[in-house]
């Protein structure tokens, strides 16, 4: 009798190995948390200060020990250093703290008594409830503003270039004011609500365009332009005014 080997079945494909969710290091003397993160995409150790939350963020590709982050923190001491103590000051949601709105100040007036929703009166934002949630209570309102005037001037600019916006979100992005999906979907950060008017409206139109030209061309630039005219004849000053105040607007809150 002829026995046959059955032929083994093929053996899956090793999988890559998955990055671990971020996590907190300790390096004594650093002036300012660590956090590591794992990245999939990347091929070498990265250093950048998260102006938002404060904090000095290591990213390493899958697999780099934690030792070895430590070490590449430590050879870059003085960059990091420098980069903390350029922070611009935290600037919380208190009673009686000033919040541009549009670019306008507006101080923060918090009213326990206060009946209805926070709102914007006379140059103030009024803010009822307990002192704890104040922050809060401000920081929602503001959101749902930028929600509001993002969506409404976005929808706007797409008609007069027969676009159409599919949705509108707002989050609190890190590294971008604006983005633009295949889909038609537009993002924006809340932040944009504490910018002078020029600057939304440059961000607003920067990202519709993109809904006509998925690229950084010529006739993007050209179109970005025409849909940013009345409040922005040249679009390189909302641009540098992002670079030079974009990390204090993420200091806010």
């Amino acid at each position: 009798m002829l026995f046959r080997r059955k032929p083994s079945a093929p053996r899956p494909a090793a999988q890559a190995p998955r990055p671990k969710p971020p996590r907190a290091l300790v390096l004594t003397g650093l002036p300012a948390p660590l956090e590591l993160r794992e990245s999939a995409r990347a091929t070498r150790m990265t250093l950048r200060v998260d102006a938002g939350r404060g904090l000095v963020q290591v990213v390493v590709p899958v697999g780099v020990s934690e030792a070895d982050a430590l070490r590449f923190v430590g050879r870059h001491d003085g960059w990091v250093r420098a980069r903390i103590a350029a922070l611009p000051p935290a600037l919380p949601f208190a009673d009686g703290a000033l919040v541009p709105f549009l670019g306008t100040d507006h101080v923060i007036r918090h009213l326990p008594d206060l009946r209805g929703a926070t709102r914007r009166e006379d140059g103030a934002i009024l803010v009822g409830g307990r002192a704890e949630h104040v922050g809060r209570r401000v920081r929602d309102f503001l959101m749902a503003e930028a929600r509001r005037e993002l969506a409404e001037r976005a929808r706007q600019k797409a008609a007069t270039i027969g676009a159409r916006v599919a949705a509108v979100t707002v989050r609190d992005t890190r590294s971008r004011w604006g983005s633009c999906s295949a889909t038609g979907r537009l993002s924006f950060s809340w932040r944009l609500i504490l910018t002078p008017e020029p600057v939304l409206d440059y961000v607003v139109g920067h990202e519709v365009a993109h809904l006509k030209e998925m690229n950084h061309s010529a006739r993007f630039w050209a179109l970005c332009a025409r849909l940013t005219a009345d409040l922005n004849p040249d679009v390189a000053v909302p641009r540098h005014w992002l670079k030079t105040n974009g990390a204090r607007l993420l200091r806010y809150g």
